[in-house]
């Protein structure tokens, strides 16, 4: 029977800095296969190396030795412009700190990937996305009219109005009180499944890792349990 090709693999991936007392190891030998459609919390304590991985494995940041790919295509042979294209094509993100334009509405910031892009469509796609979300009465609201909780489900409809095959979240419930963090959850769970993405989340949130198919457990740079 032949095995499933990964969306995202990594082959040996390590990560070193400089600095002034010497070379800081973040990640040594990771070896992932992330199956298509699956749901993966990277777990582990502060300074374990998770934002390093999770920017690594989106091709954000290149790492010191090894190699990602993603969805068959060697990431870490590509220049930058091959890795942005390569986002564009396959990937998501949602981050902690929301990330939004403050110059932008709700409906501008959702539909600017759409319009990046040249979908002709972006104003009703992102629109149908936002009434998805629960926010078809905030539409014109800049994001300092917003709450966290109304600014994070913007972040979540821009995220998934390309219909990403890939989506890496990074802390997405860190900035939220638990009760809407826990609303953010079933929400970011909802369209995931509607959407058949691959979900890629960095967590301290115990109910949000127990939500995935699959925890990898990271302690000072290195897998400890998968």
């Amino acid at each position: 029977m032949p095995t499933v090709p990964g969306i995202v693999t990594t082959e040996n991936l390590s990560k070193s800095v400089v600095t002034s007392d010497g070379i800081l190891h973040i990640l040594s030998s990771i070896d992932l296969i992330i199956k298509s459609g699956e749901s993966i919390a990277i777990v582990g304590e502060s300074g374990s190396g998770k934002s390093t991985l999770i920017g690594l494995l989106a091709g954000l940041d290149t790492p010191t030795s090894g190699n990602v790919s993603l969805n068959g295509k060697l990431l870490t042979a590509m220049d930058e412009d091959g890795r942005a294209a390569m986002r564009n094509e396959l990937v998501g993100f949602v981050f902690q700190a929301f990330q939004l334009l403050p110059g932008l509405t709700a409906l501008e910031n959702v539909m600017l990937p759409l319009e990046l892009s040249g979908d002709k469509n972006a104003k009703a796609s992102a629109a149908a996305l936002l009434d998805r979300v629960g926010l078809s009465h905030r539409l014109s609201h800049t994001p300092q009219k917003l709450s966290g909780g109304e600014q994070q489900r913007v972040a979540l409809a821009r995220a998934f109005v390309t219909k990403p095959a890939i989506l890496f979240a990074d802390e997405p419930t860190g900035n939220l009180d638990s009760k809407t963090g826990a609303h953010i959850i079933d929400l970011l769970f909802e369209l995931n499944l509607e959407n058949k993405t691959t979900l890629i989340l960095v967590t301290h949130d115990q109910a949000l890792a127990a939500r995935c198919q699959r925890t990898i457990r990271l302690d000072s740079g290195r897998i400890v349990e998968s």
